[in-house]
């Protein structure tokens, strides 16, 4: 199914049991412009979330991640979510729920491998994958399926069988993400497998907080309380996952949000290193002059 607005919720007549019953039966699309639209408890299927413009907000588990331009979060199947379009806002939405045993039975291709495949042909419902829940880049490679698929739905009639194979597509991108993600938990500092994975999640949350909050303050102890890490513990084994300390990571993101704001707006500078999170309009200058290689206002002439 294919929806280019998004339900309001709070609509007299709205039925929420049939609404959500659909999650579980088809693949949908949701693909709109919306404003302070969002629910406050869900249920859903496995699901690809990204935004084309704007910013969503998602909270799972007591946490917020706010999905913006570029990125994309992953929500496994029955995970409790809640999201919202923050008011006075808009933003463009591009929600992928992938149906059970459809996403099944392209795991179970895509990692058991084409002699199995041979002996068992249908092998829906016995495969599946627990994706880490965080934000992830959206790659080139991604971002021109994406516009492919986006260009697909403006000139053509919804069709059901296209748009299974673009979401085989991303579901083969997802499992190739989670493989890429396993490694760099393989890089946490502990014997057990258990205890590997179960920290980098708490890395992850960590990382989503500086993402999603990198214009605000934010020091060590904050960022380690969040993630139900010590301060050192923090440091140590988010540098061994990501082969970056925390404020290292947390600076880059400031830098590279502020040159996005260079290149597309008419901001001040001074204005820019606020949003960012500097609170010191010389060290943004001092830093981004660093990252690249030019002072802000002289980056912004050359692109």
């Amino acid at each position: 199914m294919y929806f280019t607005q998004l339900p309001d919720h709070t609509k007299p007549g709205f039925n929420e049991q049939l609404h959500f019953s659909r999650f579980q039966n088809q693949n949908i699309i949701f693909n709109a412009w919306s404003k302070q639209a969002g629910c406050d408890n869900h249920v859903g299927c496995l699901s690809f979330k990204t935004v084309l413009a704007g910013e969503e907000c998602y909270g799972i588990g007591g946490r917020q991640i706010a999905v913006r331009p570029g990125q994309f979060l992953i929500l496994n199947d029955d995970q409790p979510y809640s999201c919202r379009i923050h008011k006075n806002t808009s933003a463009r939405i591009l929600s992928l729920f992938f149906k059970k045993e459809f996403a099944r039975e392209v795991f179970a291709d895509t990692t058991r491998g084409d002699a199995a495949s041979i002996d068992d042909p249908d092998p829906a419902g016995k495969d599946s994958i627990e994706f880490f829940q965080t934000l992830y880049p959206v790659e080139p490679e991604l971002q021109r399926q994406l516009n492919s698929f986006l260009l697909h739905l403006d000139i053509q009639d919804y069709n059901g069988d296209a748009t299974d194979e673009y979401f085989i597509f991303f579901l083969r991108h997802l499992i190739r993400t989670h493989r890429s993600q396993l490694t760099h938990a393989a890089r946490v500092n502990a014997l057990k497998p258990v205890t590997r994975r179960e920290i980098f999640k708490r890395l992850c949350i960590a990382k989503d907080l500086l993402q999603s909050s990198y214009g605000e303050p934010l020091d060590l102890r904050t960022i380690a309380k969040a993630a139900c890490l010590s301060t050192p513990q923090l440091v140590r084994q988010f540098r061994a996952a990501f082969n970056t300390t925390p404020h290292r990571y947390l600076v880059n993101l400031r830098l590279d949000h502020a040159a996005r704001l260079l290149k597309t707006s008419t901001l001040p500078v001074l204005e820019i290193a606020g949003q960012c999170g500097f609170e010191d309009p010389s060290a943004f200058c001092r830093a981004f002059k660093t990252a690249h290689g030019l002072q802000p206002e002289r980056y912004r002439k050359h692109q």
